[in-house]
């Protein structure tokens, strides 16, 4: 109670004092140093977990625990979030997204730990996912819970959940430009005067919070980066076009794992053959053990070292033997993070995505210099994470800067753009929308930078529908129309039967000419005037599918049926003064 006091007169005194864009601007730089710190934790826990997973293994010569330390980890995530929690965590940036869209920007307070502790347990054990994800969804989380506890307005909240996965990406990647860029580009935060700057405050705290305790290292140091030189551009081109078909291959393949795991309504079920699959797959490479940093910078420097470690085709170091497990490993990424993920583990899909790109990166070039070409395996393993992140996530810009920033590769932005873009298109021929949103925009419930759509979209229709519309039966008769007629404003009214349902309409313009022969009144009856209208809506449909009818038709009324049944009416005036109302409300200064 006495917190709540304080706050209630702390919020007086502010709205006093202080102005929303300034106090935006403070809650931005707050936000980003909880986002860092969020995301020092996490890097902490998980490097903790995994020092002492392999000091035991070594101490003890315990190599085969690698098989099963996965599915150990997965398990203490499945029993952490089933009892403590109490939820199933779901993926960290389709939430988000859902949650901007759908619920106000409201996000369950759990979310601002829970992933911390269950990405921990399974990155720290071996889930073969990355980090990125889960920090995201947590800075989104505390974004969210800030702006509630402030009472923020949605658009002011929005804002905060922008800055905080800003943060978060800044954070995790060390990496501020390419932060600001995933937000415009993923969350689909429209860059305006008015966040611009709250962006740039909650990017450069989360960055500086990261260097303070992680360093100011390169998260993948890139030291033999070979100049761009233009013969190699038909190189990157045919890169480019590979990149955006794994990208395509990881993504359709991503969901259909998904669909064959959600078939299983057990969550041991799925536990138990993601486990199996998973420690199957470190079995046969163990590489994919992780979230594959160590493998990745390897990768980076061309060498190739790391995909015969603790392997049982150590002797197959050969040019043949290279290029089929790296053949191999790029095609069986993706059972292993699908595995993870639907066995129960949390994290995200940067990791794997550049595991991806660095080692077609490296294939690529195997193949190409034992052809007698000379082509740099570093920067073709850098635009190969590039090519891999845009196809991916859908993200070319994000995927350009990040690598860059992260590597060091700033002498590679031509090549980064020309494998980006083609890569981006590439996808784009198969793919309109990222893993991350297709079922989203599948129902409808995805935000985009249309601010038509997004505020149609935001719409619910259940708050739309009018109940006051007058109905009739099939055997009233004209008179009884006209009674009705007396003491109504409306020009169309309903006909049902005894169970309500929905029969048709009855127009005023239609029966006007009878209303005034007293001789009909007992003659005509309801069921000889009524008619089935041409449009229905349903309680299940989008307000912007209601929107597009009214467009494409004369209708001012539509009614509202459910399973046959009569709900009541959306009118056409009042769907667009609502559009019109939220659209004001919610556009910026």
């Amino acid at each position: 109670m006495y917190f709540k006091e304080l706050l209630k007169r702390f919020l007086i005194w502010r709205v006093k004092h202080i102005k929303d864009r300034n106090f935006i601007l403070v809650l931005s730089v707050f936000v980003g140093i909880a986002v860092g710190l969020a995301a020092v934790i996490m890097k902490n826990a998980v490097h903790f977990i995994r020092h002492c997973v392999v000091y035991v293994i070594d101490e003890y010569s315990l190599s085969y625990l690698f098989i099963v330390l996965p599915a150990f980890g997965i398990l203490m995530t499945v029993l952490f979030m089933k009892y403590v929690v109490r939820k199933e965590p779901g993926h960290g940036i389709p939430m988000v997204l859902f949650n901007i869209s759908k619920n106000q920007g409201k996000i369950e307070r759990h979310n601002m730990w829970s992933r911390i502790v269950g990405s921990s347990f399974t990155v720290g054990f071996g889930g073969s996912v990355g980090l990125e994800g889960t920090i995201v969804a947590t800075g989104a989380a505390i974004g969210s819970n800030v702006g509630q506890l402030f009472h923020l307005s949605y658009r002011q909240i929005i804002l905060l959940i922008g800055c905080a996965c800003t943060g978060a990406i800044a954070a995790i990647f060390k990496a501020p430009i390419a932060a600001i860029i995933f937000t415009l580009e993923v969350i689909m935060l429209d860059l305006t005067l008015s966040s611009l700057l709250p962006l740039l405050l909650a990017s450069l705290s989360a960055a500086l919070t990261s260097y303070l305790f992680l360093g100011q290292n390169f998260l993948y140091l890139a030291e033999n980066i070979d100049p761009f030189v233009l013969k190699d551009v038909p190189f990157y081109l045919i890169f480019g076009v590979l990149c955006g078909l794994l990208s395509v291959y990881f993504s359709k393949l991503y969901m259909w794992i998904n669909k064959v795991f959600h078939k299983w309504k057990s969550v041991w079920g799925r536990f138990i053959l993601g486990s199996l699959i998973l420690g199957g797959l470190i079995f046969l490479f163990p590489s994919l053990y992780g979230e594959g940093y160590e493998a990745v910078n390897m990768a980076i420097e061309g060498d190739t070292s790391f995909l015969f470690e603790n392997s049982f085709y150590a002797g197959w170091n050969s040019w043949l033997g290279i290029a089929i497990i790296l053949g191999l490993l790029v095609l069986l990424k993706i059972f292993a993070t699908g595995a993870t993920f639907n066995a129960g583990g949390v994290g995200g899909i940067f990791a794997p995505a550049l595991f991806l790109g660095a080692n077609l990166g490296l294939i690529f070039t195997h193949i190409s210099n034992s052809l007698g070409f000379n082509i740099s395996k570093t920067n073709f393993a850098l635009v190969g994470m590039t090519g891999l992140i845009a196809g991916i996530i859908h993200a070319p810009l994000t995927a350009i800067f990040l690598i860059a920033e992260i590597t060091g590769g700033y002498s590679l932005f031509v090549p980064l753009m020309i494998v980006s873009a083609i890569a981006f298109f590439t996808v784009r021929v198969f793919m309109p929308n990222s893993v991350y949103t297709i079922f989203l925009a599948k129902r409808g419930e995805l935000l985009t930078h249309n601010a038509d759509k997004n505020m149609l979209s935001m719409l619910k229709i259940e708050h739309l529908i009018e109940k006051n519309f007058k109905a009739l039966k099939e055997e009233d008769t004209l008179r009884d129309l006209v009674e009705v007629i007396k003491h109504s404003h409306r020009n169309v009214f309903v006909v049902i039967d005894e169970e309500n349902n929905f029969k048709g309409l009855v127009y005023l313009d239609h029966v006007r000419h009878m209303i005034f022969n007293s001789e009909l009144y007992d003659e005509v009856f309801i069921k000889d005037l009524m008619y089935m209208p041409k449009h229905i809506v349903s309680a299940e449909m989008g307000v912007k599918e209601i929107a597009e009818i009214f467009e494409k038709s004369n209708d001012f009324n539509l009614p509202v049926v459910d399973n046959g049944k009569y709900i009541g009416f959306v009118s056409r005036a009042r769907v667009f003064t609502k559009y019109r109302q939220m659209l004001k409300k919610f556009s910026s200064d």
